[in-house]
């Protein structure tokens, strides 16, 4: 069991190294993708004609594009070739997307895997050279397998670039007609390597491919160009690039999109202002290309970015008030100045030393207050002169009955009177304070349960006093 154990210890071990070796880190190595992922991506173009997979390179850095040539594609199903490409030049898309347009099983293949466009492009823009590098092994592999000769669609041919390097070269057999091909890569490159990075297979429909593709490579109908295509692979290993013939181009972009060049061929270039606001995947292409990125007013649709905000924090910065300076300020010791101010304000509040709107805002409350006050000291009336009316009643009830008749001398009349008037006044005197006004209150209702106590004496006496 241990010897089972450590068996499927190593190879689980192996096969992390692997993995790892395949694995280039942005920071370590300047790529975006490990080789399993290049090798996964590039598979289904690999074979494909030079000139045309220079093509799709350049054009998948453009994803926003290429979705709107495979939607015109789709409601233009019998436009190809040179007559497509003419046909979308009063579009704004960038050259090498119209260059396209003239095939349309390719638009079709694109258009399903959107996420696989935008990776080659990303890739291809992050490192050209290991991208050129990973198409020359796949072709290797496949014509090892014997599944990439010349035929009557393409002309295979093998260079020997140095002592230690060979290129091998895809064109169409007959220049001014292309034919696509399609395969199953986990069939023409033999057993697929990275089981956790199995490619993209695309089955076409239509265009005349036949069974060919169950066992290798398929062709449909050739697409008759002329200029359509007029990008070329330099081939050179850790050195691989696209160029441009510039007469073909200049012949297709008629009316605009010319360059003015001497030379035969061009080195490519991105252009940025046609990514229409598509981030970039890694570093090195957000800081090469991200701050000349066109198409501003197109961002919301593809980053999801809220264009108020922006506006928002403009108007801010207008009033010299910088929000990402502010945020930073409520750091460390910062948010405690925050909170001093805070309270200074409050302070500023209590003592009146506001402008003449918080002033006004300071005496509506004190007005509010003022009217508690008042409120509290109508109660406080009302309580009293139910204390009077109940002790007049009482009274006058005494009166008529008799009672406390021997109590209504003038010494304590007067003094009845001012015990009277000191709990009149003693009651009123604090109705501008709602506490002292409860205490009054509660003060009265004891007052009260002492004079009926005090009645209660009166009457024994005044029975006394009938004897």
């Amino acid at each position: 069991m241990k010897i089972l154990m450590s068996a499927i210890s190593a190879v689980f071990l192996a096969a992390l190294l692997t993995l790892a070796c395949g694995t280039v880190s942005a920071e370590e190595g300047g790529a975006t993708f490990s080789q399993a992922e290049l090798d996964q991506m590039m598979a289904p173009i690999a074979l494909y004609p030079d000139s045309l997979l220079s093509q799709i390179l350049m054009a998948s850095t453009y994803p926003a594009d290429i979705a709107e040539a495979v939607t015109w594609s789709k409601n233009n199903p019998d436009q190809k070739g040179d007559a497509a490409a003419e046909a979308v030049q009063n579009k704004s898309w960038d050259p090498s997307v119209m260059s396209l347009a003239a095939f349309p099983q390719v638009l079709a293949m694109m258009g399903e895997q959107p996420d696989w466009v935008q990776n080659v492009g990303d890739a291809f823009l992050a490192s050209p050279e290991k991208v050129m590098d990973t198409v020359q092994q796949l072709r290797a592999r496949a014509k090892d397998e014997g599944n990439l000769e010349t035929s009557e669609q393409q002309t295979v041919t093998t260079e020997q670039a140095s002592s230690e390097e060979t290129v091998i070269i895809i064109e169409p057999a007959d220049p001014q007609v292309v034919y696509v091909p399609a395969y199953n890569p986990t069939v023409v490159y033999g057993s697929w390597w990275w089981p956790a990075y199995r490619p993209y297979y695309y089955r076409p429909v239509g265009w005349g491919f036949g069974a060919g593709l169950a066992t290798g490579i398929g062709w449909g109908i050739g697409i008759g160009v002329t200029h359509a295509l007029w990008g070329g692979c330099n081939w050179g290993r850790g050195r691989g690039s696209v160029n441009i013939n510039v007469n073909r181009y200049n012949n297709i972009n008629i009316n605009k999109n010319r360059l003015s060049s001497n030379n035969r061929n061009s080195s490519w270039k991105h252009n940025s202002n046609n990514r229409r606001g598509v981030p970039y995947r890694d570093k090195g292409s957000r800081e090469k290309f991200g701050n000349k990125l066109g198409g501003a007013d197109k961002r919301k649709d593809f980053r999801g970015r809220d264009a108020d905000r922006a506006k928002a924090s403009s108007t801010l910065k207008d009033r010299g008030i910088d929000p990402a300076k502010q945020r930073d300020k409520l750091k460390g010791s910062g948010g405690k100045e925050a909170r001093d101010s805070v309270r200074k304000a409050d302070r500023d509040v209590a003592s009146g030393k506001l402008g003449d709107a918080n002033r006004g805002k300071t005496r509506d409350a004190a007005k509010t207050r003022d009217m508690g006050k008042t409120r509290d000291a109508g109660k406080t009336r009302d309580a009293a002169k139910s204390l009077d009316r109940g002790g007049a009643e009482k009274a006058k009830r005494d009166r008529s009955t008799g009672k406390g008749s021997n109590d209504r001398s003038p010494a304590r009349s007067r003094d009845a009177s001012r015990r009277s008037s000191g709990s009149s006044n003693n009651a009123l005197r604090g109705a501008g304070n709602a506490q002292k006004s409860h205490r009054n209150v509660s003060r009265g209702s004891s007052s009260h349960g002492s004079m009926r106590s005090r009645g209660g004496g009166g009457h024994r006496s005044g029975g006394g006093g009938r004897r």
